[in-house]
């Protein structure tokens, strides 16, 4: 794999609740110099990362209910039409964890419709977060059933802000279940070259990480 393809699969991550403006301008002017596909933020800076990143080609993406995913089906709906309208050009957003184990599946199908409809209305990238650190096989397998009927652009592991991240078994699992019907992000925890490839190799086509410099630097070392 090329260096530019590798970049092309890394969202850059900068998620942090104390993170400030030079904090977003650092991130923003970093994905440009490196050629990232994304940079990945809460909803409320993406109004400055869109006009930051301007003209670049990298997009902007927006975590909605973020990181636990316990608001209504209404607020996620109402926050993820303003991080578009504010420029946003993805969507990650977060299930709610509990109506899954609920076996309330109904309401996750409803609510991934929603946001997704919310999504393509506009033209823009639409990504389901499961945070599978706190799920069974049983309940990864149906959310990623459903994401299969409803069809997302992503299904993604996990959130980073859990107790654990992405793992191989998880990426596999989740591309069995969706094929290619829908694409995969695998993030969490993916801090190096070995485990970035390796997890490309299991079936995911986007990488969310915050070392992603790190990990293109570890690139170019190997291939001098």
């Amino acid at each position: 794999m090329e260096k530019k393809d590798l970049a092309q699969m890394v969202d850059h991550t900068q998620l942090r609740a104390y993170a400030v403006k030079e904090d977003f301008e650092k991130l923003c002017k970093e994905a440009a110099d490196y050629g990232f596909k994304m940079v990945a933020i809460n909803s409320y800076p993406v109004e400055l990362c869109s006009k930051l990143l301007k003209g670049t080609g990298v997009h902007v993406g927006a975590a909605i209910g973020f990181p636990l995913g316990q608001t209504t089906i209404e607020n996620k709906v109402h926050e993820t039409k303003q991080a578009i309208e504010n420029g946003a050009d993805e969507i990650d957003y977060v299930i709610n964890i509990g109506k899954l184990k609920e076996k309330d599946y109904d309401y996750i199908e409803r609510e991934m419709t929603e946001i997704v409809k919310a999504c393509r209305e506009k033209n823009i990238l639409s990504k389901v977060i499961f945070e599978n650190c706190y799920l069974t096989d049983d309940e990864k397998i149906k959310v990623s059933e459903i994401a299969a009927k409803v069809k997302p652009d992503f299904i993604k592991t996990s959130t980073g802000f859990g107790t654990g991240g992405a793992t191989l078994e998880d990426v596999k699992l989740m591309k069995s279940i969706v094929k290619d019907e829908v694409k995969v992000k695998a993030a969490g925890g993916i801090r190096d070259l070995d485990t970035f490839l390796a997890m490309v190799e299991a079936g995911a086509e986007r990488i969310g990480t915050s070392a992603g410099i790190e990990i293109m630097n570890e690139y170019d070392k190997r291939n001098k």
